[in-house]
């Protein structure tokens, strides 16, 4: 009879928090070099942030979106995302980034990629020019949603927990945002609206991940009195283990099909999950877990 694969044995009994110090050490170590890293030198605003010119066009044939990209980096506009949608392959996406002489320069680019096209056009179905006033305003509405957002899940987390939990939960989501915000710092990666949805997603994530692991904590708390929260810990984690990584690999199996099948418009958001769910993963056991014990304080064994 078949048996299915066990990539995690039934029974797991590994030591995730023999490291747990080193482990803390490096969490501290990444946040913070991260925050360095978002303030110089800083995240590499897209065109939603910055302005810039957006052009959706028809084309007679179905363009080979590779030799286009080739030739749309030869008229010298800078770095120009292509993107095919549509269900047909003939539509085209667009997106120059501003050019330095302001509306002007803009104009003088849209006659540009015109000009390059020619009769292989049929249509311009959209053409749309972002000011840097309009990309500001975004960048202050981002913001605000991140913070907003991440405000209403540390006031669910201390109703939801008592304090120790809180605060391990609140250690663990902030590092995973802050990481993830250095990781777009360090490569220059284009950090636009899509991506701030994603550290949105990534909060969320975060924070369920977490619970899953400190609700089951509290349940063998009550379960196992005799045990020392060390231990508790550690059988918890062990426990919660094949949710967490079939959880997380599913996930991120998608995730990385998106990314490399998914084409330029969706590229920074699938990897803004991508690093966020296993730098996630990563802090619910190394990160959230030391924390907790670190505060929870021994209860007196029976």
């Amino acid at each position: 009879m078949f048996k299915p694969i066990r990539l995690i044995p039934d029974n797991p009994n590994i030591h995730f928090l023999a490291i747990r110090t080193p482990a803390l050490m490096a969490s501290i170590a990444i946040t913070l070099i991260a925050i360095v890293l978002i303030f110089a030198p800083g995240l590499n605003f897209g065109i939603d942030f910055k302005g810039g010119i957006l052009i959706e066009a028809r084309f007679e044939q179905t363009p080979d979106v590779a030799n286009l990209r080739g030739e749309m980096e030869a008229l010298g506009l800078g770095q120009i995302a292509l993107q095919a949608v549509g269900t047909d392959g003939h539509d085209i996406m667009l997106r120059i980034p501003q050019q330095q002489d302001g509306d002007a320069g803009n104009q003088l680019a849209i006659q540009k990629v015109r000009d390059h096209f020619g009769s292989s056009v049929t249509e311009y179905r959209r053409i749309e020019m972002v000011g840097p006033q309009v990309g500001s305003e975004l960048i202050k509405t981002s913001l605000l949603a991140v913070i907003l957002s991440t405000a209403g899940i540390l006031a669910y987390l201390w109703f939801r927990f008592d304090r120790a939990y809180s605060l391990a939960t609140i250690a663990a989501l902030m590092h995973d945002i802050i990481a993830t915000l250095g990781f777009f710092a360090i490569t220059q990666i284009d950090f636009d609206l899509s991506t701030v949805a994603a550290v949105l997603l990534i909060s969320g994530y975060s924070l369920n991940d977490t619970v899953v692991v400190f609700d089951r904590i509290r349940e063998n708390l009550r379960r196992y009195k005799s045990k020392t929260n060390l231990e508790v810990a550690h059988l918890s984690l062990n426990e919660t283990l094949f949710r967490t990584m079939m959880t997380s690999g599913t996930t991120l199996l998608v995730l990385i099909s998106l990314y490399l099948f998914g084409g330029e418009v969706i590229r920074s958001f699938t990897l803004a999950l991508i690093v966020g769910i296993i730098v996630g993963t990563y802090s619910s056991i190394w990160l959230a877990v030391p924390v907790w014990l670190m505060l929870e304080k021994e209860k007196p064994k029976l």
